[in-house]
This record gives structure tokens, C-alpha cells and sequence, in this order.
């Protein structure tokens, strides 16, 4: 039951890579958007940031599920 109990754990903590990979890619687009049109600058940031936090949102929520996994089903 303790390889099943990680294997759940590893999937859940997977989140983080797809946050990364999300805000990785949303971060160079507004890099591009910023070089395209400078005047733009403050709301791009803006919406950026309101981006990258609901995507580290998930990352956090999957690593809480994560500990949970491993803390409290045994």
C-alpha cells in the first residue's frame, strides 16, 4: 500500500511542473507583448502577476495534497 501511497503523492506534487511550465511560457509572452508595445507596460504586468499567482495556486494546493497523501493515508 506505501508504493501506491507515493505514486499518488509523485502525481499530485506534478502540479508544480505544470505551473512552471505555465508561468514559464505566460512570462515570455508578456516579455514579447512589453517589447512589441512599451506604453502597455503596467497592464501586461498586471495581468501577468494575477496569471502567474492562480497558477502557483495550483502548484500549492497539489503539493498540500501531496503531504496530505503521504501524512494521512497509511
Amino acid at each position: 500500500m506505501s508504493t501506491l501511497i507515493a505514486i499518488g503523492a509523485a502525481i499530485a506534487v506534478f502540479t508544480g511542473i505544470g505551473a512552471g511550465i505555465g508561468i514559464g511560457h505566460a512570462t515570455g509572452k508578456a516579455v514579447e507583448a512589453i517589447a512589441r508595445q512599451p506604453e502597455a507596460e503596467s497592464k501586461i504586468s498586471k495581468n501577468l502577476i494575477l496569471g502567474c499567482a492562480l497558477a502557483e495556486a495550483t502548484a500549492i494546493y497539489g503539493f498540500i495534497i501531496g503531504i496530505l497523501i503521504i501524512f494521512f493515508l497509511k
